[in-house]
């Protein structure tokens, strides 16, 4: 089973041996997050149109990243951004991202899964970033209930989110080269997870340890 999720925030000219990186662990992948400009972009860009689709040749889902704001992002934005990553980047998934994880806010999120089906999307992929109620997991596939460094996530919860229908995911930075994350994200209930070694305000620019190329 795929277990590694990745949300890779750099462009393909700058890191092109990343990206090969990536593409060539596609068989190992649950999935690439695709993120040109905090979601499609106002254009379609060249660069991550072509590597969305050697990404969908060697058999990765291709997520299209749109930002939520915790349910204050009105949903014509939201569900303009998703059209965007099908209509120029043939994205399969859908990684919601800022998502609230109150019962009151769950409405909004089930419009927007619909909105995600509609335009032809089979995966839809909510990123909390903490445990969420247990409702969330009927418009997901998989829901992101840790989000955080590794400090953070050695000091949280050690046993696992209590609701079910969903898989789970936790996205850790800031790891230490050696850790195995997978080992200890599967204690902890979630059978998807990234660890990254980056720190600070972009975290995301940088690979898991395992998927770094050769230089």
């Amino acid at each position: 089973m795929s277990t590694l999720l990745v949300p890779y925030y750099e462009h393909p000219s700058v890191r092109p041996a990343e990206w090969d990186a990536i593409v060539a662990a596609a068989p190992r992948l649950y999935g690439v997050v695709l993120n040109p400009a905090s979601g499609p972009g106002e254009a379609p860009d060249p660069a991550f149109a072509e590597v969305a689709a050697r990404l969908r040749a060697a058999g990765t889902r291709v997520l299209g990243y749109a930002d939520t704001d915790y349910g204050r992002r009105p949903h014509a934005d939201v569900a303009r951004d998703l059209g965007r990553h099908r209509a120029w980047y043939g994205t399969d998934g859908a990684f919601l991202d800022q998502v609230a994880a109150g019962v009151e806010e769950f409405a909004h999120y089930r419009h927007l899964a619909s909105a995600a089906w509609a335009a032809g999307y089979t995966t839809i992929t909510l990123n909390h970033g903490t445990e969420p109620h247990p409702c969330y997991a009927r418009v997901a596939d998989l829901l992101v209930t840790f989000e955080g460094d590794w400090t953070a996530y050695r000091a949280g919860p050690r046993r696992p989110w209590p609701g079910t229908g969903a898989r789970v995911c936790h996205l850790v930075h800031g790891v230490p080269a050696g850790v195995d994350l997978a080992a200890t994200a599967r204690e902890r209930g979630a059978s998807v997870h990234c660890a990254v070694p980056g720190t600070g305000d972009h975290p995301w620019g940088t690979l898991p340890h395992t998927l770094e190329p050769r230089r």
